[in-house]
């Protein structure tokens, strides 16, 4: 019924409508796709702390290259973030994952290229579960630096310590 309805309207006068719509449709799903398949694509661990140091670099570099700054289990964000607001996180989070991650070696953070990346997934130290190695049902990362639109990942809900983490790095933009 919904194939018939659609090529009724296609013939009458709401057919530009209808193309514009299935138009952008398309790109909707187009990014999505291309979130997803990102997502599920080869990472590269920083594995020592100078690797992650060398990656934030490399972020700071290209702050204002449009990187969308998702914590999952949280609204995927509509726009990219700012120069500020990339800056803001990767202090933060670097503050973090050095305090909860008290170990030797870094090996939570993940990027699709070290050293030109355009996706970073930086796991929470507190839900690590199989992060390495092979799992049927791998954890989410804690959070998601892309050059792409995120979509909303089909989180755990976020912890209550980490929502307030996250909503007390924005404060001041209340």
């Amino acid at each position: 019924m919904l194939v018939s309805c659609l090529i009724l309207v296609r013939a009458g006068p709401w057919s530009a409508l209808m193309r514009s719509f299935h138009s952008l449709c398309g790109v909707v799903m187009n990014e999505q796709d291309n979130f997803l398949k990102a997502f599920k694509g080869s990472f590269t661990s920083a594995l020592r702390w100078h690797q992650l140091d060398a990656l934030w670099q490399v972020l700071r570099a290209d702050a204002a290259g449009g990187w969308y700054v998702y914590a999952v289990g949280e609204p995927p964000p509509e726009f990219p973030s700012d120069e500020s607001r990339l800056l803001t996180f990767v202090e933060s989070i670097d503050e973090l994952l050095r305090r909860e991650h008290d170990e030797e070696y870094c090996g939570i953070v993940y990027a699709d290229d070290l050293q030109q990346p355009s996706f970073i997934k930086i796991y929470d130290p507190n839900n690590l579960g199989v992060s390495c190695g092979y799992s049927d049902n791998p954890p989410l990362p804690g959070w998601v630096l892309s050059k792409i639109r995120p979509v909303d990942l089909p989180a755990v809900a976020m912890s209550n310590n980490r929502k307030r983490w996250w909503h007390s790095l924005w404060k001041s933009e209340a």
